[in-house]
Protein backbone atom coordinates (compact mmCIF):
# COMPACT_ATOMS: atom_id res chain seq x y z
CA UNK A 1 0.00 0.00 0.00
CA UNK A 2 1.21 3.18 -0.77
CA UNK A 3 1.85 6.14 1.44
CA UNK A 4 -1.33 7.93 -0.28
CA UNK A 5 -3.54 4.38 0.09
CA UNK A 6 -2.43 4.96 3.80
CA UNK A 7 -3.38 8.42 3.70
CA UNK A 8 -6.91 7.48 2.18
CA UNK A 9 -7.71 4.71 4.50
CA UNK A 10 -6.95 6.78 7.97
CA UNK A 11 -9.36 9.50 6.24
CA UNK A 12 -11.77 6.90 6.02
CA UNK A 13 -11.25 5.49 9.17
CA UNK A 14 -11.56 9.25 11.21
CA UNK A 15 -15.29 10.00 9.23
CA UNK A 16 -16.32 6.62 9.32
CA UNK A 17 -16.88 5.39 6.26
CA UNK A 18 -15.93 4.35 2.52
CA UNK A 19 -15.12 6.29 -0.11
CA UNK A 20 -16.54 6.00 -3.44
CA UNK A 21 -14.46 3.99 -6.04
CA UNK A 22 -14.24 7.09 -8.30
CA UNK A 23 -12.99 9.48 -5.50
CA UNK A 24 -10.54 7.17 -4.25
CA UNK A 25 -9.21 6.99 -7.28
CA UNK A 26 -9.20 10.67 -8.10
CA UNK A 27 -7.23 11.01 -4.54
CA UNK A 28 -4.69 8.25 -5.74
CA UNK A 29 -3.83 9.37 -9.26
CA UNK A 30 -5.01 13.37 -9.52
CA UNK A 31 -4.37 14.30 -6.07
CA UNK A 32 -5.84 17.30 -5.56
CA UNK A 33 -7.24 20.28 -8.12
CA UNK A 34 -7.66 23.91 -7.94
CA UNK A 35 -8.65 25.95 -11.09
CA UNK A 36 -11.32 27.53 -13.26
CA UNK A 37 -13.08 25.00 -15.66
CA UNK A 38 -13.43 26.60 -19.08
CA UNK A 39 -16.24 26.83 -20.47
CA UNK A 40 -18.27 27.30 -17.09
CA UNK A 41 -15.16 29.21 -16.19
CA UNK A 42 -16.58 28.40 -12.20
CA UNK A 43 -13.59 27.76 -9.76
CA UNK A 44 -13.52 24.17 -8.41
CA UNK A 45 -11.27 22.87 -5.91
CA UNK A 46 -10.89 19.08 -4.35
CA UNK A 47 -8.69 18.96 -1.50
CA UNK A 48 -5.68 16.73 -1.30
CA UNK A 49 -6.55 13.72 1.05
CA UNK A 50 -3.68 15.16 3.74
CA UNK A 51 -6.07 18.21 4.21
CA UNK A 52 -9.52 16.26 4.93
CA UNK A 53 -9.24 15.71 8.18
CA UNK A 54 -7.82 19.16 9.05
CA UNK A 55 -10.68 21.13 6.40
CA UNK A 56 -13.28 19.43 8.00
CA UNK A 57 -12.63 19.89 11.39
CA UNK A 58 -12.12 23.25 11.50
CA UNK A 59 -15.62 24.10 10.37
CA UNK A 60 -16.96 21.46 12.65
CA UNK A 61 -19.12 19.88 9.51
CA UNK A 62 -19.53 16.19 11.56
CA UNK A 63 -21.32 18.43 14.39
CA UNK A 64 -23.32 20.46 11.73
CA UNK A 65 -24.04 17.83 9.54
CA UNK A 66 -23.58 14.30 10.58
CA UNK A 67 -22.63 12.14 7.97
CA UNK A 68 -20.81 14.98 5.97
CA UNK A 69 -17.29 14.99 4.73
CA UNK A 70 -16.18 18.05 2.96
CA UNK A 71 -13.84 17.01 -0.51
CA UNK A 72 -13.50 20.87 -1.38
CA UNK A 73 -15.48 23.65 -3.21
CA UNK A 74 -16.01 26.93 -5.22
CA UNK A 75 -12.58 28.41 -3.25
CA UNK A 76 -14.52 30.63 -1.07
CA UNK A 77 -17.51 30.11 1.24
CA UNK A 78 -18.98 27.08 -0.79
CA UNK A 79 -18.02 23.90 0.46
CA UNK A 80 -18.24 20.55 -1.90
CA UNK A 81 -19.77 17.69 0.38
CA UNK A 82 -20.56 13.82 0.49
CA UNK A 83 -23.63 13.30 2.33
CA UNK A 84 -22.79 9.77 3.36
CA UNK A 85 -26.76 9.35 4.92
CA UNK A 86 -26.97 8.33 1.84
CA UNK A 87 -25.99 5.58 -0.17
CA UNK A 88 -24.22 5.88 -2.49
CA UNK A 89 -23.88 9.26 -1.35
CA UNK A 90 -24.36 12.18 -3.63
CA UNK A 91 -22.20 15.38 -3.71
CA UNK A 92 -23.90 18.58 -2.35
CA UNK A 93 -23.22 22.12 -1.72
CA UNK A 94 -23.05 23.85 1.51
CA UNK A 95 -22.04 27.36 2.32
CA UNK A 96 -19.79 27.48 5.73
CA UNK A 97 -22.62 29.04 7.97
CA UNK A 98 -25.23 26.68 6.79
CA UNK A 99 -26.50 25.56 10.04
CA UNK A 100 -28.34 22.11 8.49
CA UNK A 101 -28.47 20.17 5.74
CA UNK A 102 -31.57 21.69 4.04
CA UNK A 103 -29.29 24.49 2.73
CA UNK A 104 -27.39 21.73 0.46
CA UNK A 105 -27.88 21.82 -2.86
CA UNK A 106 -27.80 18.92 -5.14
CA UNK A 107 -24.53 19.02 -7.63
CA UNK A 108 -23.93 15.17 -8.94
CA UNK A 109 -24.13 11.69 -7.73
CA UNK A 110 -20.91 11.09 -8.08
CA UNK A 111 -17.36 12.54 -8.42
CA UNK A 112 -17.35 11.37 -11.94
CA UNK A 113 -20.86 12.81 -12.73
CA UNK A 114 -19.19 16.17 -11.35
CA UNK A 115 -16.32 16.15 -13.49
CA UNK A 116 -17.96 15.27 -16.56
CA UNK A 117 -20.50 17.81 -16.19
CA UNK A 118 -18.87 20.70 -14.78
CA UNK A 119 -17.41 22.39 -17.59
CA UNK A 120 -20.98 22.78 -19.35
CA UNK A 121 -22.61 23.46 -15.73
CA UNK A 122 -20.41 24.99 -13.45
CA UNK A 123 -21.61 25.14 -9.77
CA UNK A 124 -25.78 24.83 -9.32
CA UNK A 125 -27.10 27.21 -6.90
CA UNK A 126 -30.52 26.03 -6.40
CA UNK A 127 -32.54 22.99 -6.15
CA UNK A 128 -35.29 23.81 -9.04
CA UNK A 129 -33.19 21.85 -11.61
CA UNK A 130 -34.56 17.90 -11.39
CA UNK A 131 -32.30 16.07 -10.49
CA UNK A 132 -30.98 13.16 -12.56
CA UNK A 133 -32.69 9.91 -12.71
Amino acid sequence: MSSNDDRIAQAEYRFGVLFPEDYRHFLATEGSMARFVPPADDFLMINAVAELIDVNEAGEFQARFPGSVVIGGDGSREMLTYDFRQDPPPLVLLDVSAQDWSSAVHQATSLSALLEQFPATGWKWDDSEPAPS
